[in-house]
Protein backbone atom coordinates (compact mmCIF):
# COMPACT_ATOMS: atom_id res chain seq x y z
CA UNK A 1 0.00 0.00 0.00
CA UNK A 2 2.59 2.59 -1.07
CA UNK A 3 2.13 6.29 -0.25
CA UNK A 4 -1.38 5.93 1.17
CA UNK A 5 -0.78 6.66 4.85
CA UNK A 6 -0.15 10.40 4.42
CA UNK A 7 -3.51 10.73 2.64
CA UNK A 8 -5.32 9.67 5.84
CA UNK A 9 -4.31 12.92 7.52
CA UNK A 10 -6.63 15.91 7.73
CA UNK A 11 -5.39 18.65 5.43
CA UNK A 12 -4.30 20.67 8.49
CA UNK A 13 -2.01 17.84 9.56
CA UNK A 14 -0.78 17.27 6.02
CA UNK A 15 0.47 20.85 6.12
CA UNK A 16 2.02 20.57 9.58
CA UNK A 17 3.64 17.22 8.82
CA UNK A 18 4.71 17.96 5.25
CA UNK A 19 8.38 17.83 6.27
CA UNK A 20 7.74 14.38 7.76
CA UNK A 21 6.12 12.92 4.62
CA UNK A 22 9.23 10.99 3.62
CA UNK A 23 9.52 9.52 7.13
CA UNK A 24 5.83 8.55 7.06
CA UNK A 25 6.38 6.79 3.74
CA UNK A 26 9.41 4.99 5.17
CA UNK A 27 7.33 3.80 8.12
CA UNK A 28 4.55 2.73 5.78
CA UNK A 29 6.95 0.61 3.76
CA UNK A 30 7.78 -1.37 6.90
CA UNK A 31 4.20 -2.17 7.87
CA UNK A 32 2.70 -5.53 7.00
CA UNK A 33 -0.66 -7.24 7.22
CA UNK A 34 -0.43 -7.94 10.95
CA UNK A 35 -0.46 -4.27 11.96
CA UNK A 36 -2.67 -2.90 14.74
CA UNK A 37 -4.78 -0.91 14.25
CA UNK A 38 -5.85 -1.78 10.72
CA UNK A 39 -3.87 0.21 8.16
CA UNK A 40 -6.86 2.37 7.22
CA UNK A 41 -7.19 3.61 10.82
CA UNK A 42 -3.57 4.36 11.74
CA UNK A 43 -3.99 8.13 11.39
CA UNK A 44 -7.60 8.25 12.58
CA UNK A 45 -6.60 10.44 15.55
CA UNK A 46 -5.34 13.05 13.08
CA UNK A 47 -8.44 13.11 10.86
CA UNK A 48 -9.99 16.16 12.55
CA UNK A 49 -8.94 19.77 12.05
CA UNK A 50 -6.56 21.46 14.45
CA UNK A 51 -9.11 24.21 15.09
CA UNK A 52 -11.67 21.66 16.29
CA UNK A 53 -9.23 20.14 18.80
CA UNK A 54 -9.46 21.42 22.37
CA UNK A 55 -8.00 18.46 24.29
CA UNK A 56 -5.35 15.88 23.53
CA UNK A 57 -4.86 12.65 25.48
CA UNK A 58 -1.51 10.99 24.81
CA UNK A 59 -0.89 7.34 25.51
CA UNK A 60 1.87 4.84 24.67
CA UNK A 61 1.01 2.56 21.74
CA UNK A 62 -2.05 0.77 20.34
CA UNK A 63 -3.64 -2.26 21.93
CA UNK A 64 -1.85 -5.29 20.45
CA UNK A 65 -4.80 -7.66 20.91
CA UNK A 66 -6.35 -8.39 17.53
CA UNK A 67 -9.57 -6.44 17.01
CA UNK A 68 -9.02 -4.00 19.89
CA UNK A 69 -7.16 -1.00 18.44
CA UNK A 70 -9.23 1.14 16.06
CA UNK A 71 -7.16 4.29 15.68
CA UNK A 72 -8.08 6.24 18.81
CA UNK A 73 -5.81 5.77 21.83
CA UNK A 74 -7.39 3.73 24.65
CA UNK A 75 -10.62 3.27 22.66
CA UNK A 76 -12.07 0.01 21.37
CA UNK A 77 -15.11 -0.92 19.29
CA UNK A 78 -18.43 -1.44 21.05
CA UNK A 79 -18.19 -5.15 20.42
CA UNK A 80 -15.06 -5.62 22.55
CA UNK A 81 -15.74 -7.39 25.84
CA UNK A 82 -14.27 -7.53 28.37
CA UNK A 83 -12.67 -4.10 28.13
CA UNK A 84 -8.88 -3.83 28.15
CA UNK A 85 -7.52 -3.32 31.70
CA UNK A 86 -6.22 0.20 30.97
CA UNK A 87 -9.63 1.30 29.73
CA UNK A 88 -11.34 -0.24 32.76
CA UNK A 89 -9.03 1.84 34.96
CA UNK A 90 -9.81 4.96 32.93
CA UNK A 91 -13.51 4.37 33.45
CA UNK A 92 -12.97 3.75 37.17
CA UNK A 93 -11.19 7.10 37.47
CA UNK A 94 -13.96 8.74 35.45
CA UNK A 95 -16.51 7.30 37.88
CA UNK A 96 -14.73 8.56 40.98
CA UNK A 97 -13.77 11.88 39.41
CA UNK A 98 -17.05 12.86 37.74
CA UNK A 99 -19.61 10.28 38.90
CA UNK A 100 -19.97 9.10 35.30
CA UNK A 101 -20.37 5.40 34.54
CA UNK A 102 -19.48 4.19 31.05
CA UNK A 103 -19.86 0.69 29.69
CA UNK A 104 -19.03 1.08 26.00
CA UNK A 105 -15.31 1.16 25.25
CA UNK A 106 -15.79 3.26 22.11
CA UNK A 107 -14.49 6.76 22.87
CA UNK A 108 -15.56 8.23 19.53
CA UNK A 109 -17.97 10.46 21.47
CA UNK A 110 -14.94 12.16 23.05
CA UNK A 111 -13.16 12.42 19.70
CA UNK A 112 -16.22 14.01 18.09
CA UNK A 113 -16.15 16.74 20.76
CA UNK A 114 -12.55 17.68 19.95
CA UNK A 115 -10.59 15.28 22.16
CA UNK A 116 -7.65 13.91 20.21
CA UNK A 117 -6.83 10.40 21.45
CA UNK A 118 -3.35 9.61 20.21
CA UNK A 119 -0.44 7.38 21.13
CA UNK A 120 3.26 8.17 20.99
CA UNK A 121 3.68 5.17 18.70
CA UNK A 122 0.83 4.86 16.21
CA UNK A 123 1.08 1.21 15.25
CA UNK A 124 2.28 -2.11 16.56
CA UNK A 125 2.43 -5.69 15.45
CA UNK A 126 -0.71 -7.62 16.32
CA UNK A 127 0.04 -9.58 19.47
CA UNK A 128 3.15 -7.61 20.44
CA UNK A 129 3.22 -4.37 22.45
CA UNK A 130 5.70 -1.66 21.34
CA UNK A 131 6.83 -3.75 18.36
CA UNK A 132 7.00 -0.60 16.20
CA UNK A 133 8.68 1.68 18.74
CA UNK A 134 11.80 1.76 16.57
CA UNK A 135 10.13 2.88 13.32
CA UNK A 136 10.24 6.63 14.01
CA UNK A 137 6.67 7.33 15.09
CA UNK A 138 7.95 9.44 18.01
CA UNK A 139 9.28 12.05 15.58
CA UNK A 140 5.80 12.34 14.08
CA UNK A 141 3.99 12.62 17.39
CA UNK A 142 6.60 15.08 18.67
CA UNK A 143 5.64 17.33 15.75
CA UNK A 144 1.95 16.86 16.58
CA UNK A 145 2.52 17.85 20.21
CA UNK A 146 4.64 20.83 19.19
CA UNK A 147 1.85 22.12 16.95
CA UNK A 148 -0.90 21.55 19.51
CA UNK A 149 1.17 23.40 22.10
CA UNK A 150 0.84 26.55 19.97
CA UNK A 151 -2.95 26.44 20.36
CA UNK A 152 -5.41 26.47 23.25
CA UNK A 153 -5.35 22.71 23.76
CA UNK A 154 -5.43 20.93 27.13
CA UNK A 155 -2.80 18.17 27.17
CA UNK A 156 -3.47 15.07 29.26
CA UNK A 157 -0.27 13.04 29.37
CA UNK A 158 -0.56 9.49 30.69
CA UNK A 159 2.63 7.58 31.37
CA UNK A 160 6.37 7.96 30.78
CA UNK A 161 6.20 8.01 26.99
CA UNK A 162 3.54 10.70 26.94
CA UNK A 163 5.45 12.62 29.61
CA UNK A 164 8.29 13.11 27.13
CA UNK A 165 6.06 15.71 25.45
CA UNK A 166 5.55 17.85 28.54
CA UNK A 167 7.80 20.69 27.35
CA UNK A 168 5.57 21.40 24.36
CA UNK A 169 2.64 22.50 26.52
CA UNK A 170 2.13 25.42 28.89
CA UNK A 171 2.15 24.31 32.55
CA UNK A 172 -1.36 25.58 33.18
CA UNK A 173 -2.71 23.71 30.15
CA UNK A 174 -1.34 20.26 30.91
CA UNK A 175 -2.26 17.39 33.21
CA UNK A 176 0.30 14.67 33.90
CA UNK A 177 0.01 11.36 35.68
CA UNK A 178 1.05 7.72 35.62
CA UNK A 179 -0.32 5.50 32.85
CA UNK A 180 -3.70 3.86 33.55
CA UNK A 181 -2.35 0.35 32.95
CA UNK A 182 -2.60 -2.10 35.88
CA UNK A 183 1.19 -1.89 36.28
CA UNK A 184 1.12 1.82 37.12
CA UNK A 185 -2.43 3.00 37.81
CA UNK A 186 -1.91 2.92 41.58
CA UNK A 187 1.27 5.00 41.24
CA UNK A 188 -0.52 8.25 40.48
CA UNK A 189 -3.22 7.69 37.90
CA UNK A 190 -6.01 6.90 40.34
CA UNK A 191 -7.00 10.10 42.08
CA UNK A 192 -5.42 12.37 39.47
CA UNK A 193 -8.87 13.69 38.42
CA UNK A 194 -7.90 14.39 34.79
CA UNK A 195 -11.47 14.77 33.54
CA UNK A 196 -12.68 17.39 36.00
CA UNK A 197 -9.34 19.22 35.88
CA UNK A 198 -9.51 19.35 32.10
CA UNK A 199 -12.98 20.85 32.15
CA UNK A 200 -11.91 23.40 34.76
CA UNK A 201 -9.14 24.58 32.43
CA UNK A 202 -11.53 24.80 29.49
CA UNK A 203 -14.19 26.68 31.47
CA UNK A 204 -11.67 29.12 32.93
CA UNK A 205 -10.67 30.00 29.35
CA UNK A 206 -14.27 30.39 28.16
CA UNK A 207 -14.15 27.17 26.17
CA UNK A 208 -16.73 24.40 25.94
CA UNK A 209 -16.23 21.62 28.48
CA UNK A 210 -16.19 17.98 27.45
CA UNK A 211 -19.14 15.67 28.07
CA UNK A 212 -17.16 12.68 29.30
Amino acid sequence: MPAQLFEQLHSDWQTVLSSKKELIEQIESKLDGSVAPDFCKIFRALSNSIQSTSVVIFGQDPYPTKGHAHGLAFSVDNSVSPLPPSLRNIFEELRTDCAITRKSGDLSHWFDQGVMLINRVLSTEAGASMAHAHLGWQEITDAVAQELGKHDVVAILWGKNAGELVHYFRPDWRIESAHPSPLSAYRGFFGSKPFSRCNEILKSNNMISISW
